[in-house]
């Protein structure tokens, strides 16, 4: 059972020695709005001079991995290519891609994809070679096969209602980037997350969204079939419970909590202290302040 113990002393090297890599959320732990976590950059850099793996899982689905790319650069963290990040936005793109054109003869179609979200996830879908309804159509048109929700700030009833609509269809597939129910503002606000309009979708639609992020496991798949990782000498490094650490709980990877974003050190020793073994899977193994605190565990 995970203790949620602080990562300090020479707890560091005995946990980040044997490790070959680390799974890293972006959000709340490399950076927050325009500014890097101060040491992460730091950090990445004594990574890859150990020689052990950094890869990051996001569960924004605002950006395309490419824009996610740039970011990195701007903030100055280097050598992070878009071959390293895993957002909800690839990876459901992916995750659509098997579905609809994994039978697929070549030159036939798999049908459309309607999008709630904006043009980074909309990018990742086009790029996986599916096509997104009311662009380029045809008469007659493609039948919709799938409903994309992501983070949409454009969200309005006639997009609920349209979406509906091609959900009477038992053979539209209903899939979700993501979970995350808020994500926190600079001003100390909320906005609302991808998995507000997910419910908003299915209530109306009386569907189950299939959830492609975070903390399902998919996009630990995606991972392993590009990169192979070993989960045993894996590394999560996340700021959320019910989503990082609970993904790196599912997926068999030692979690890592950091206090630089949204969840609290109370939460997990609450969640610890539950008789729930539901609530215990949320529970880290490790925490720190900041991901800075991992430094001094790195060989020079």
């Amino acid at each position: 059972m995970a203790s949620c113990r602080r990562l300090s002393g020479a707890g560091l090297r005995e946990v980040l020695g044997p490790a070959q890599g680390l799974l890293f959320d972006c959000d709340g732990v490399l950076w927050a709005g325009e500014r890097a976590v101060p040491g992460a950059p730091e950090l990445l850099e004594r990574l890859r001079r150990s020689g052990k793996a950094a890869l990051f899982v996001s569960n924004n689905s605002r950006r395309s991995v490419a824009e996610l790319e740039r970011r990195f650069s701007r903030l100055g963290f280097r050598g992070v290519r878009a071959e390293h990040v895993f957002s909800s936005a690839l990876c459901s793109a992916l995750f659509l891609r098997q579905r609809l054109l994994g039978g697929v003869g070549s030159g036939e179609s798999g049908g459309r994809v309607f999008v709630l979200g904006g043009e980074g996830l909309r990018g990742e879908v086009r790029d996986a070679g599916l096509r997104l309804a009311g662009e380029d159509e045809e008469a007659p048109a493609e039948p919709v096969r799938a409903v994309l929700v992501g983070y949409d700030d454009q969200f309005t009833f006639a997009k609920l209602a349209q979406a509906c609509g091609y959900l009477r269809d038992p053979q539209c597939l209903l899939v979700a980037t993501d979970p995350d129910p808020w994500h926190p503002l600079s001003d100390g606000q909320r906005t609302p997350g991808t998995g507000s309009l997910t419910a908003a979708v299915e209530t109306a639609s009386g569907r189950k969204a299939l959830v492609v992020g975070k903390p399902n496991t998919y996009m630990f798949d995606c991972i392993v079939e590009r990169f192979g990782v070993d989960p045993s000498r894996t590394l999560m490094v996340g700021d959320r419970l019910e989503t990082d650490i609970l993904f790196g709980k599912n997926c068999g990877l030692s979690t890592i909590l950091t206090l630089t974003g949204v969840s609290r050190l109370e939460e997990a020793q609450a969640y610890m202290a539950s008789d729930s073994a539901a609530a215990k899977d949320m529970v880290p193994n490790y925490y720190v302040d900041s991901i800075a605190d991992l430094i001094p565990g790195l060989d020079e």
